[in-house]
C-alpha cells in the first residue's frame, strides 16, 4: 500500500513543480503586462496548483505523519480536534476540492471578460449560489470512509466544471468557425483545448471515485490523467491568451465575431 502512495506522492511533486513553473510564467507575463485576463488566468492557475499541492501532501500524511486516523481501516477514532478536521478533509481530497472550485467560478468571470455575448446576472448568480453549494457540500458533508459521499462530491465538483466550461468551449468553437484573423483562430482553439482538458480533470477523477466504490484500490491510470489535463488546461489557456492579446482593440472584434 506505502508503495502506491509513494508512487502518486512522486508523480504529484511533478506535477506540482511543472504547474508552479507555469505559475511563475503567467505571473511574469501579468507584471509585464498588467491585464486584466492574464490576472485572471494567474488566479486560476493558482487555485489549481494549490489543490495539487493539498492532494500531494495528504500523501505525506499518510507516509511519513503519526495521523493514523486518516486510515479508513484505522482502529485509532478521530480525535475531534480543528486539526483533525483540517487533516482528514485533506486526506479525502475535500480541501483540493475547495480550491478546485475557486478557480473553476474565476474562470466563468475569465470567460465573460473574453465573451461577453449572452452574459445575465442570473447566470452568475446562479454559478456562483452553486459554487457556494459545491465548496460548503465539499467542507462539511465528510464522513471518513463513507465512499458514497466522496462520490457525490466529486460528481458536484465536476457537474460545476461542466456547467462553466462546456458553455466556454462552445464559445471559443463558434468564434474559432467565425473569425477569419489568424490569431484569434489560434486563440479559440486553444481556449476550446483548455475548456475541454478542464472538464475532463474531475471527469477522470470521478471515474477513479467509481472504481474506488466498486471496491478498487484506487490511483487507477484515471487518477494520473486528471492532474495532466490541469497542465494541458493551462498551457491552452496561456497560448490562448498571448494569441488574443496580440489584437488591439480586443473587445470590438469579439464582438463583431460573436454577432456573425
Amino acid at each position: 500500500m506505502n508503495s502506491v502512495y509513494f508512487v502518486a506522492m512522486i508523480y504529484e511533486g511533478i506535477i506540482i513543480i511543472i504547474t508552479g513553473i507555469l505559475v511563475a510564467i503567467v505571473l511574469a507575463k501579468y507584471i509585464k503586462n498588467r491585464n486584466t485576463l492574464i490576472l485572471l488566468l494567474f488566479l486560476i492557475s493558482l487555485n489549481y496548483l494549490i489543490a495539487i499541492m493539498f492532494a500531494w501532501l495528504s500523501k505525506v500524511h499518510i507516509l511519513y505523519a503519526n495521523f493514523d486516523y486518516i486510515l479508513g481501516d484505522s482502529p485509532t477514532p478521530d480525535p475531534l480536534t480543528p486539526l483533525s478536521w483540517i487533516i482528514l478533509r485533506i486526506s479525502g481530497f475535500r480541501i483540493s476540492f475547495l480550491f478546485i472550485s475557486i478557480a473553476t467560478i474565476i474562470s466563468y468571470f475569465f470567460k465573460i471578460k473574453i465573451f461577453e455575448k449572452g452574459f445575465k446576472k442570473s447566470h452568475r448568480n446562479a454559478i456562483l449560489i452553486y459554487g457556494i453549494f459545491t465548496i460548503f457540500y465539499s467542507l462539511v458533508i465528510y464522513q471518513q470512509a463513507q465512499i458514497s459521499l466522496d462520490n457525490l462530491a466529486y460528481l458536484f465538483v465536476f457537474i460545476l466544471m461542466g456547467i462553466v466550461f462546456i458553455s466556454f468551449m462552445r464559445s471559443a468553437i463558434r468564434s474559432f468557425r467565425n473569425s477569419s484573423i489568424v490569431n484569434f483562430k489560434k486563440a479559440f482553439a486553444c481556449l476550446a483545448i483548455m475548456s475541454l482538458s478542464f472538464v475532463l480533470v474531475l471527469f477522470n477523477f470521478l471515474i477513479n471515485s467509481l472504481f474506488i466504490f466498486m471496491g478498487s484500490f484506487g490511483f487507477t491510470l484515471f487518477y494520473y490523467l486528471g492532474w495532466i489535463f490541469v497542465i494541458i488546461g493551462e498551457v491552452g489557456a496561456y497560448f490562448g491568451l498571448l494569441h488574443l492579446t496580440k489584437e488591439k482593440n480586443l473587445k470590438q472584434i469579439i464582438k463583431s465575431i460573436e454577432n456573425q
